[in-house]
């Protein structure tokens, strides 16, 4: 009879300071009101720790985007009940090629704009977003963006 042995460990998603997070440089630069960072939580599946942004401030939502349906429900599983990360849900992808997303906070307003706004980022960030970049080629974008 042939078995087949566990390929993989239980999944293990670690809750770090924000800092530790590879993003955390990305949204000091870019949230109009940086001192939310304080309550953000840097989650670890596997190698990379990511941010989580609480909302606070002008901030009335955030999300995660996950490749994995089981690193989506063990990273909800670790927001929930922290301060900051109210309405906890799991939006699954219909598609294979999609990733599915942990929201929280209320539900995001149509228009880039708006969504940046809803989200938290600074006018300059916004503004910086919805500039064109369409004369520039890869080798030439900002680093930044």
């Amino acid at each position: 009879m042939l078995t087949t042995p566990a390929l993989t460990a239980p999944l293990t998603i670690t809750a770090l300071p924000p800092a530790q997070a590879y993003d955390y440089g990305y949204f000091l630069k870019r949230l109009a009101d940086p001192g939310i960072l304080e309550g953000a939580v840097a989650l670890r599946a596997f190698r990379a720790p990511l941010l989580a942004v609480p909302v606070g401030g002008p901030r009335h939502g955030g999300y995660m985007s996950f490749d994995l349906c089981t690193v989506a429900q063990a990273a909800k599983a670790v927001l929930d009940g922290r301060p900051g990360f109210p309405e906890l849900r799991v939006r699954w992808s219909p598609y294979r090629d999609t990733c599915h997303v942990v929201e929280w906070g209320g539900h995001p307003p149509d228009g880039d704009a708006e969504r940046g706004h809803f989200y938290g980022y600074s006018d300059e960030a916004i503004a910086k977003y919805l500039t064109p970049h369409t004369s520039m080629t890869p080798s030439s974008a900002p680093a930044d963006l």
